[in-house]
């Protein structure tokens, strides 16, 4: 029967393996400032979006405005089925 041998040395914890983050390096005022700003940036990123949706959806209701007020516009897309409207 064959013998296996054990480590002659436990294996180290898995933290010491790890080389240093920048979360392990910065101060915690610098990291929750940092974290302010992404969470401000990000509001500011949601904000221009809705705004952005916002103008084209007015825009759109512009032109169909326009479009409603274009008797060629209206005449080339009505239906021609005129007996539906008896």
């Amino acid at each position: 029967m064959v013998k296996r041998r054990k480590p002659a040395s436990a294996p180290a914890p898995a933290s010491q393996d790890k080389p240093a983050t920048l979360k392990d390096l910065l101060n915690a005022d610098v990291l929750n400032k940092l974290k302010a700003q992404a969470d401000q940036m990000k509001a500011e990123e949601a904000d221009r979006r809705e705004q952005e949706r916002k103008q084209k959806e007015e825009a759109k209701k512009a032109e169909q405005k326009r479009l409603d007020n274009d008797f060629g516009h209206l005449l080339a897309n009505s239906s021609m089925d005129w007996k539906k409207y008896k």
